[in-house]
């Protein structure tokens, strides 16, 4: 039996479940959110403190246009809200010139005119004496990049929604959802609610709803680690900004790290590549933990790009998110127009969540989205799949 209707019905309040919510909200859209878990739980893909965000982004320059309205938008949600959620501290990328994260993170910024600053090795070890360098080395500073606090941005857009009028419940699993004439209706543990539009965004979760999504995302986990410096004041966000590392050893192979600048007044967060990156299965299957001998390798990787850091890691964490296999996210409006599907984002969509929130509001209202790109498709999504 259905109970009440509205104009949007929104599963999922996580990183783009919550940006959307924020979007229609403001919009004047009746909206109502739904959410399996509580308001900003310590299971979704946002958690970990904090995430880099870039406008000179190196997985191409098809995103740039995307990230430069993004940085608009996360100011206007700090502006609305009075919290400060974007760290303007920059974005470090240090490797060599002819690596192929160097090569396009420079092309993006030519061709689109970025703000940045190059640095040469011998710059570099002034400016930042943290990293460990060799020679050749340069760095590039995105100087509108910084770092973002996730779990505050999320639980901030939630509460400018229901500022605006959105009704938001949390611990509401959803049953199932069944389109309908006019649009659709959503099952829930409480009860079943019609809205014209529905907004899937359950991240990982999101093949539970959709069996075509099972083919095309898979949850992967993302492990996230966090070391004491022997001399803090280096390491704060006056004299660190949020960082790339890419480098080649003979004993510990290639090495990736991200990472930020102490939050938390005593650790660094510093994440090299894992092992258990290679790892793909059901979000439920995920491990929880690093084994002894993982976190030994590293904070041997850690340690190597950073001398200063004390090899064990004080914390550590597996979150995780929901992969394509090309690492481009799925942002797909049904064909009948009733159901947006926002999953898939790879481990690189949080810097982008507003206007990803922009643009699932706008497919829902409208139809179209400026900011839409037909490989963002599910149909797009399962012929390049089929084509690997």
């Amino acid at each position: 039996m259905i109970e009440e209707s509205t104009d949007v019905v929104i599963i999922g309040l996580g990183t783009m479940g919550s940006m959307t919510a924020w979007q229609l909200a403001r919009r004047g859209v009746r909206t109502i959110g739904i959410e399996a878990r509580g308001r900003v739980h310590p299971h979704g893909s946002f958690t970990g403190e904090s995430r880099l965000f870039r406008v000179a982004a190196k997985e191409g320059a098809r995103y740039i246009p995307a990230l430069i309205e993004a940085r608009k938008q996360w100011g206007e949600l700090e502006e609305e809200s009075g919290r400060r959620l974007l760290l303007p501290i920059g974005a470090l990328s240090i490797g060599t010139p002819d690596r192929p994260e160097m090569v396009a993170t420079l092309e993006a910024a030519e061709e689109f005119g970025l703000n940045h600053r190059l640095f040469t090795t011998q710059e570099l070890a002034k400016a930042y004496p943290q990293f460990y360098l060799e020679p050749g080395d340069i760095g590039f500073l995105d100087t509108d990049g910084g770092g973002l606090r996730p779990e505050l941005s999320v639980y901030t857009a939630l509460e400018r929604a229901e500022a605006h009028g959105a009704d938001l419940r949390f611990h509401t699993p959803v049953l199932d959802i069944d389109t309908v004439p006019g649009g659709v209706v959503v099952h829930t543990a409480e009860g079943a609610i019609r809205a014209q539009h529905a907004v899937v965004a359950a991240g990982s979760w999101s093949a539970r709803l959709d069996p075509t999504l099972g083919r095309i995302i898979k949850a992967r986990p993302l492990p996230l680690t966090w070391f004491i410096p022997q001399h803090h004041e280096l390491f704060t966000p006056d004299r660190l900004p949020v960082f790339m590392r890419d480098l080649t050893t003979d004993d510990l192979g290639e090495i990736h790290v991200f990472g930020a600048p102490s939050l938390d007044g005593y650790a660094v967060k510093v994440c090299p590549t894992s092992t258990v990156q290679d790892i793909y299965a059901e979000v439920e299957t995920l491990p929880h933990m690093l084994e002894p001998d993982e976190l030994t390798r590293l904070g041997k990787m850690a340690v190597r790009v950073m001398p200063d850091l004390n090899p064990e890691p004080t914390h550590h964490q597996l979150h995780h998110d929901g992969f394509t296999p090309d690492h481009i996210p799925v942002i797909d409006l049904s064909a009948d127009g009733a159901v947006v599907t926002l999953a898939g984002f790879s481990g690189n969509g949080f810097k982008f969540a507003p206007i990803w929130g922009q643009m699932a509001a706008e497919l829902a209202l409208d139809g179209e989205s400026s900011l839409y790109r037909e490989e963002y498709s599910l149909a797009s999504a399962v012929q390049r799949l089929e084509d690997r």
